[in-house]
């Protein structure tokens, strides 16, 4: 089956899962689906005696479904991380472009509506304030500003095709501003699928290595492959003796 269809067959036992037994990854999704996989492989050798100590070896057959099943739920949870990490990058390139055409309006209206107060007393609210929400606000303020008021703009020579690139503008930033720094509801709800998936699987994986290391606890040949040689690895890195004297406390 494709890792779709896995995640289909899966589904509803993903989406079952109770919230106080969902587990974060501590290790690279891809690095745990290889574990994983491996771990599938190395015990087919193993099904009399990890059977007969108790093992349902239902959990064995379905390390393959659950692999495929969280490697879709990372892709799909990818998907939409990619999406507002790539709004922040063009939001980076494009807000100095727009602060500066708030600014130059702001200088042509306070020119252009000098000889009237009222004019110039709504210029001067619109200048007021700070921040993105506040610059996107005033790029649309002074479009429909402009719009309503273009005989002084164009007594000046202002180019009245600038009002409706403020009003393009501010809907673009908008939309990008609230892309990059909001969760979405669906950004957060493909995380959480993604941790009950991957908490099914490494629930099943811990199940089979626990019952795997009390068969094999004398045979180191057949031990190794019922561990994680990824936290074997991390646990065998040289520690800064802080960290060491921490741990030894």
């Amino acid at each position: 089956m494709s890792n779709s269809d896995d995640f289909a067959a899966m589904q509803a036992a993903i989406e079952a899962l109770p919230d106080e037994r969902l587990k974060s990854p501590a290790l690279p999704i891809d690095t745990f689906l290889q574990e994983a996989e491996n771990l599938y492989t190395w015990c087919q050798e193993d099904k009399e005696q990890l059977v007969q100590a108790s093992l349902d070896w239902a959990l064995v057959e379905k390390l393959p479904v659950l692999c495929g099943a969280l490697r879709q739920a990372e892709s799909m949870w990818f998907k939409d991380r990619f999406t507002r990490e790539e709004a922040e990058k063009i939001w980076k390139e494009k807000s100095p472009a727009a602060y500066d055409l708030r600014n130059q309006l702001l200088h042509d209206f306070h020119f252009a509506y000098r000889n009237s107060l009222d004019l110039t007393g709504r210029v001067r609210r619109i200048a007021e304030g700070n921040g993105h929400a506040d610059m996107i606000q005033d790029l649309n303020d002074m479009a429909e500003l402009g719009k309503a008021n273009s005989t002084q703009l164009n007594a000046i020579g202002f180019n009245l095709e600038q009002l409706e690139l403020a009003a393009s503008t501010s809907d673009e930033m908008a939309q990008l501003l609230s892309m990059a720094t909001t969760e979405r509801a669906s950004d957060n709800q493909a995380r959480i699928i993604r941790d009950k998936a991957f908490t099914l699987l490494k629930e099943t994986v811990d199940e089979i290595r626990q019952c795997g290391q009390y068969i094999f606890w004398r045979d180191p040949q057949r031990f190794k492959g019922y561990i994680s040689f990824y936290h074997k690895r991390w646990n065998n890195q040289p520690k800064d003796a802080e960290i060491q004297e921490l741990e030894e406390e």
